[in-house]
């Protein structure tokens, strides 16, 4: 997984990669040439040119590794707890007649309980890593009666499709063979 498909690396492999850094400086170190701890460590070029140029200006410390990326969530345990169950009331709790949250709605409702400003694009982000998942209802008039279209199906149906072909030999060809 890539880093834009919010693949990120995990806390084992961000460790891992700080290992690989900090063996890459003492590599350094010893005099080995960029393109050599390449070789060596089975890393881009890029990367160990990068690692050497940060190793030079501030040493073996400078490669320590940052921690995770991306932005912190302005929102605390207690408030995403909060919020979690404000969203499992449901829509109707804060004055919307149809069933269905959608991201501009929970950013208002982030915005009135917490004072916290959310793009659509963050809350989806937030929901996601909270367990929740976009939902596409179901579009089904309100007098669909099951039963009359199940005898429509019977009666009309059958009689509209017509009666079957016999079984007879095809081609799943588009086009006919010629004849000779």
């Amino acid at each position: 997984m890539r880093y834009s498909d919010r693949g990120g690396l995990s806390m084992r492999a961000r460790v891992e990669r700080e290992r690989l850094r900090f063996v890459a400086a003492d590599m350094f170190a010893g005099g080995m040439s960029a393109p050599q701890v390449a070789r060596e460590l089975s890393v881009t070029r890029k990367s160990a040119c990068a690692w050497r140029r940060t190793w030079e200006v501030g040493g073996k410390a400078a490669l320590a590794s940052k921690g995770p990326g991306g932005n912190v969530c302005r929102l605390s345990a207690d408030q995403l707890d909060r919020l979690v169950w404000e969203l499992e009331r449901g829509p109707a709790a804060y004055g919307w007649s149809d069933q269905r949250w959608t991201l501009p709605r929970i950013v208002v409702v982030i915005k009135r309980l917490f004072r916290v400003s959310y793009t659509a694009r963050g809350v989806a982000y937030l929901l996601r890593g909270q367990g929740w998942s976009p939902q596409v209802p179901v579009h089904r008039a309100a007098e669909r009666d099951e039963e009359q279209i199940t005898a429509w199906r019977g009666w009309r149906w059958s009689a509209l499709k017509g009666p079957r072909r016999p079984g007879a030999p095809g081609s799943s060809s588009a086009t006919n063979r010629a004849r000779a």
